[in-house]
């Protein structure tokens, strides 16, 4: 009673292995978002240090309503920025 080597029962489904030996990050489009909109902002307080150009507001004009959303939504960024932080460390700990 010789058991074949290549039963499908003892294989593992493939969609359970990781493509090309990575792993799920478990980013979500709220965290690249929040990556990009913190970017945005690094560079606009980037070129206002180096410059003196405020890139937001040449753009959108000096406190206008949509340059104000601009720096809002950078602001809640950072602050989601430090819970995406704090999320990452708990992942790596194991």
């Amino acid at each position: 009673m010789n058991i074949p080597a290549n039963d499908r029962r003892h294989t593992p489904e493939r969609r359970q292995t990781p493509i090309l030996g990575r792993r799920s990050t478990g980013v979500s489009a709220l965290d690249y978002l929040a990556m990009a909109l913190m970017i945005v902002g690094g560079l606009n307080w980037a070129s206002v240090g180096l410059a003196g150009v405020d890139i937001v507001a040449s753009l959108f004009g000096v406190a206008t309503p949509i340059a104000r959303v601009i720096y809002i939504l950078v602001g809640l960024a950072a602050l989601y920025g430090i819970y995406l932080v704090m999320r990452m460390a708990k992942v790596n700990v194991h």
